[in-house]
């Protein structure tokens, strides 16, 4: 385990005026094909996690979200076979634009307290509570 890779992922619950949370189905070809996850992605080498949100939800979902309306929820810790993932969750309840699906994933708005209704990656599942606290 000491030898992993450690990877930062940084991922968003937006949530709307229905306090409903914005999953994404990763599409096939991917790995972990068909899991639903909450949107963001990878950091790039010298960006801050909240600059990769801010390029991630604009590239995957059409939207513009200015760095103030980003705020830390809670982080997961996971270790996968080939690497860790560390991946900081970031609410955010104001943006600018329609979300859209870009990638041809398919999106769900969904009640905190429904989000074990989708199957997730390993990593993402124990952030649930935290927004089932935050928003039911």
């Amino acid at each position: 385990m000491a030898d992993l890779k450690l990877t930062l992922v940084v991922a968003c619950a937006l949530v709307d005026a229905d306090k409903r949370v914005l999953i994404a189905q990763r599409p096939a070809g991917k790995a972990l094909a068909g899991l639903w996850e909450f949107p963001g992605g990878k950091c790039e080498p010298g960006e801050r996690p909240e600059q990769s949100l801010i390029r991630e939800l604009h590239e995957e979902l059409g939207i513009i979200v200015a760095e103030p309306c980003l705020a830390p929820l809670t982080f997961a810790s996971y270790g996968y076979e080939t690497f860790h993932l560390l991946m900081p969750l970031y609410i955010c309840r104001r943006w600018e634009g329609q979300v859209t699906s870009r990638e041809g994933q398919a999106l769900a708005w969904v009640r905190a307290n429904r989000l074990r209704d989708y199957p997730m990656p390993p990593a993402d599942i124990p952030l649930i509570p935290h927004l089932i606290d935050l928003l039911m």
